[in-house]
């Protein structure tokens, strides 16, 4: 049967146009999934600008919560200073009375040193020692003369190194007084132990058993015979070198035991020495020894009263505030009638301070502290004007941009520009 040509072309044909039919739908199907992914994957611009915000509010929050954990304050004061120049006649009491309060240290010491001696001479030297003498006659004083003679319980004659007045009794307590006392005779055997004496002179009289005298401590020095000796320039060098060792050796011990509150002048310091003479080591050495004793007073005053003292008498209108010298020991410092003073029983002295003196007021830090907690920083001048012992002052806040100071003094440091 012959074919239809047209029919078989239709066949031929309808099947290429199917194809083509189906890959256009699937080209849409693929563009229609990916458009629909983007839009599931691309955030809304609304939703966008809403985290950004969060961000920043917890970002806030954040720096504002640290701020107060790790808020510090410093302040920095320049405290009220005034310059005087000094040449003031003050009077010092120990007992606390009126002028500055005074405190009198001592200590005592000995330094010795062995000289070599190329020579020997005859020497003589009498036997030394300290005496008190007694007095339990009457109340009245009794004057005995230079050289006055007691004779020891050894049976030996010893004489005052001066005259001297022995006290009258008070009461039933015997007057006292002390005298240096030297050997009659040159000799070892005038050394001794402790003795105790009588007034020679009183012999025969109501007065011998009633005035009687004891040594303190040892009588030595005493020699007769040949030794080694070195020349009086050497022996003096050696007890110039001893004073300078020993001064400088009490005054360091004075130094160190100055209490607080306590101010030592670098002239309120007095050294007074006992030069016992050179020994010969042994009998067979060709050594000396020289020794020397000494003791150093130094007297201490009170820092606070005396700088109030002088602030009072310098100062227009001070008011009484808590000041200190801050160069105290710049400042030149003279006793009066240095000679007729007894250190050891010194209770009132007069004295001259002399020199340029800065008086500084001092800052009660624990009460400036409380002013400030939990304060404005706007009041802070406000506050500083109820200081009239501060300059200037400084405040510096850390983080820079918080108002308030801390509410806790651990918080708030100050520091206070003292002279040095």
């Amino acid at each position: 049967m012959p074919k239809n040509l047209l029919q078989d072309i239709k066949i031929k044909h309808q099947p290429v146009a199917r194809v083509h039919e189906m890959e256009i739908r699937r080209k849409e199907s693929q563009n229609e999934r990916s458009i629909k992914k983007e839009s599931s994957t691309k955030p809304a611009r609304g939703t966008k600008y809403g985290v950004w915000i969060v961000a920043i509010i917890s970002v806030f929050f954040l720096l504002f919560a640290l701020s107060y954990l790790f808020l510090k304050v410093t302040v920095t004061v320049n405290p009220k200073t005034e310059d005087l120049v000094l040449n003031e006649n003050l009077s010092g009491s120990k007992d606390g009375g009126e002028g500055s309060t005074f405190d009198l240290m001592s200590v005592s010491g000995e330094e010795e040193k062995i000289l070599e001696a190329a020579l020997e001479k005859d020497i003589l030297k009498k036997a030394e020692g300290v005496v008190l003498i007694y007095n339990a006659f009457s109340s009245a004083s009794q004057r005995l003369s230079i050289d006055t003679r007691l004779e020891g319980s050894n049976g030996k004659i010893y004489k005052t190194k001066k005259a001297l007045v022995v006290p009258g009794m008070k009461g039933d307590t015997p007057g006292s007084v002390e005298v240096d006392i030297y050997g009659a005779e040159s000799g070892e055997e005038y050394n001794s132990a402790p003795l105790d004496f009588t007034i020679f002179g009183f012999r025969g009289t109501p007065k011998y058993a009633k005035f009687y005298a004891r040594s303190k401590g040892s009588i030595g020095g005493g020699f007769k015979g040949r030794s080694p000796f070195i020349s009086e320039e050497k022996e003096t060098s050696a007890m110039n070198d001893l004073k300078a060792i020993l001064r400088a050796k009490l005054f360091k011990k004075v130094s160190d035991q100055i209490p607080d509150g306590l101010v030592l002048f670098k002239d309120a310091i007095f050294f007074n020495t006992d030069e016992s003479g050179i020994d010969p080591v042994s009998s067979e050495s060709k050594s000396l020894s020289l020794k020397l004793k000494g003791t150093l007073y130094g007297f201490l005053f009170d820092e606070k009263k005396l700088a109030q003292k002088i602030a009072q008498d310098k100062i227009k209108g001070y008011d009484g505030g808590d000041v200190y010298i801050s160069n105290a020991e710049n400042l030149s410092f003279s006793l009066s009638n240095k000679d007729k003073i007894s250190f050891a029983e010194a209770k009132n002295i007069n004295f001259n301070l002399k020199g340029n003196a800065k008086i500084v007021w001092k800052l009660d830090e624990t009460a400036f502290k409380t002013d400030l907690l939990g304060k404005s920083k706007s009041d802070f001048k406000q506050i500083l004007s109820q200081y009239p012992n501060i300059i200037s002052a400084d405040l510096a806040i850390s983080p820079f941009w918080k108002m308030t100071l801390p509410t806790k003094s651990k918080d708030i440091k100050v520091i206070v520009n003292y002279p040095k």
